[in-house]
């Protein structure tokens, strides 16, 4: 294809949208095909370099400077989008040497950087980004997200109420219902095993529905869905990698947590205090005593701020309710944690019945009750919505295994129900005429190039042939990670997901419980993901931290330091923006 071609198309591309750069979100999939196959593969060719002259032989002006700036920016996102962060992050920092005065090339590698897997490094960036316009909300709002992504709540508190009004400034979060904010949060303390402050988070939704009952779609709308399955799941523990595959629309599962893992009572941790050795009696007392005093420094460090920050600039005090239960404890107290669960199921079933979550939450409250029609009416809901859903097998599976397993029946009412799964089963076309061993080799070969499907599986297996394990790790390690090509022009698309190769890490190391294939799948995925922090990838902040902590460590013992040194002061940098200090404008 000639330069002319591609000029033309680059110029379309550029006049074509309402902003004066393209942003690659909702509008990549309403893209001309045409078009971006068009720009790519001239900017593959010749074309670089009549753009870096800023002469194009479809015009005769010169294109200004900003224009392969812009198109590096397209193609960071594109690269982005198709799963190759490697080649995404080359043209953004490529962007960013070429003009490195323009927020949104900070913002759109810190994206990147998230998409990859290190979302510490992705924070780090979002917060330069925020330093070079300290008047933009949209931006701190962003690095507030990027934040609580990385689990730095702290941090992300102190950067949001820098946009919020006089007094009581982290209330105000609260008070003004910032919905992205508490469900980040929430979701961000579960992952940390906060439960109380988790549920704590969630409930912040409960005055919003009082003061809007009278909306009848009010419980469909997707902060409430989001906020009710955080709410269902903090009760339940998920033991099985189905827990980790499922978890791509749940914010929080903490009453499914509580409820399979129930806190200990004063007794029963007295109980296993006596149980330890002395030295060990002793080491526990420290431990609980630093908590203790660093929550209570912490406590009256907030004291301190909502007394200075509570004179508005009227010069009335603002006088706030104390908070009860500032870490969500009491919430924790609950006697029935499925009972709780099952009003916010309800509410769910009633306004979102379409969504997937609704009935796999269905499933896993009502096998946990033993209510084994409604389990099996959530399977049906399952398989209506998405037959081929790993999940959906999973359920089906699980739910005819339990029940092959159950006790012949003996009351009326058993009778009954068995009569009903039985009249029933043959409806179910992935079963008819099969064992259940059978369907799972059935769908292994419908979906034999799938990850998230050959781990299902292999779950499956390890359920219904627990001799099998060495079989069912055999099928996730043949797993092929080979790149998709779609388009000649559009770049190789990755066919892995980072959310998905964790879950089966998870899976090999809880389920399957094999240490050693969790490892091998480890530095598998950290070749394949060389910028995850989970996998440690060599290009990752985790390897950077790690590397730093050993230089430390050699300097303290009298080794040289100037690489720690250096280390330190790249560090340091992050955010402070060093790099700008000689820069020409």
């Amino acid at each position: 294809m000639g330069k002319k071609e591609g000029g033309d198309a680059l110029v379309k591309w550029k006049g074509g949208g309402t902003s004066q750069h393209p942003v690659l979100r909702g509008n990549y999939v309403n893209l001309s095909a045409r078009l971006t196959t068009t720009v790519l593969r001239a900017l593959s060719g010749g074309m670089r370099g009549a753009l870096r002259s800023q002469h194009l032989v479809c015009r005769e002006e010169k294109e200004p400077p900003s224009t392969l700036m812009w198109t590096l920016f397209l193609l960071a996102q594109h690269y982005d989008r198709r799963g190759r962060y490697d080649i995404a992050l080359t043209k953004i920092d490529e962007a960013i040497e070429h003009t490195p005065t323009v927020i949104d090339l900070y913002s759109v590698k810190a994206r990147i950087l998230k998409h990859a897997g290190d979302l510490e490094a992705a924070a780090a960036l979002a917060d330069e980004a925020r330093c070079m316009d300290l008047a933009d909300r949209y931006i701190n709002s962003e690095c507030v997200k990027r934040m609580l992504q990385a689990d730095q709540v702290a941090l992300a508190e102190k950067t949001a109420v820098l946009f919020t009004k006089d007094g009581d400034q982290h209330n105000n979060l609260h008070d003004m219902q910032c919905m992205w904010y508490e469900l980040a949060s929430g979701e961000s303390y579960f992952r940390q095993g906060d439960l109380g402050r988790a549920l704590k988070k969630k409930m912040t939704l409960r005055a919003y529905v009082e003061m809007l009952k009278f909306q009848d779609r009010l419980h469909s709308h997707a902060y409430f869905r989001k906020a009710a399955s955080g709410a269902i799941r903090c009760f339940f523990t998920f033991d099985h990698a189905y827990d980790c595959l499922s978890a791509l629309a749940s914010r929080c599962r903490c009453y499914i947590k509580l409820y399979d893992s129930p806190s200990k009572s004063a007794a029963e941790e007295e109980d296993e205090m006596s149980r330890l050795l002395p030295s060990q009696k002793k080491k526990m007392r420290q431990k609980q005593r630093k908590a203790e005093a660093r929550a209570k420094k912490e406590a009256e460090g907030k004291n301190e701020e909502t007394s200075a920050s509570g004179v508005s600039k009227s010069g009335k005090r603002h006088v706030k309710p104390v908070d009860p239960d500032p870490h969500g404890e009491k919430l924790l107290q609950v006697e029935d944690p499925l009972s709780e669960a099952t009003k916010y199921l309800k509410l769910l079933q009633k306004n979102s019945p379409d969504s997937l979550e609704t009935h796999l939450l269905s499933f896993e409250v009502n096998m946990r009750k033993q209510k084994i029609l409604l389990a099996f009416q959530a399977v049906k809901q399952l398989l209506r919505l998405d037959t081929e859903n790993p999940d959906s097998h999973r359920c089906l599976i699980r739910f005819f295994h339990k029940v092959s397993s159950m006790d012949a029946p003996v009351t009326d009412t058993e009778k009954l129900i068995w009569s009903v799964l039985e009249a029933e089963r043959p409806s179910f076309s992935q079963l008819h005429g099969k064992s259940l061993t059978e369907a799972n080799i059935s769908f292994l070969e419908k979906h034999k190039d799938s990850l998230t499907h050959r781990a299902a599986v292999a779950e499956m297996l390890s359920v219904l042939e627990p001799d099998k394990k060495a079989e069912a790790i055999k099928l996730i390690e043949d797993s092929n990670d080979n790149l998709v090509s779609t388009s000649e022009a559009l770049a190789p698309a990755r066919k892995w997901k980072l959310k998905d190769c964790i879950a089966v890490h998870k899976l090999l190391g809880t389920a399957l419980v094999d240490c050693d294939a969790a490892s091998r799948w480890k530095v598998r995925c950290a070749e394949y993901f060389p910028y995850s922090a989970y996998f440690e990838g060599r290009c990752s902040s985790a390897i950077s931290k790690s590397s730093e902590h050993q230089i430390c460590k050699n300097s303290e013992n009298g080794g040289a330091n100037h690489t720690a040194d250096q280390n330190a002061g790249s560090i340091a940098s992050n955010g402070k923006l060093e790099a700008f200090k000689n820069l020409a404008i």
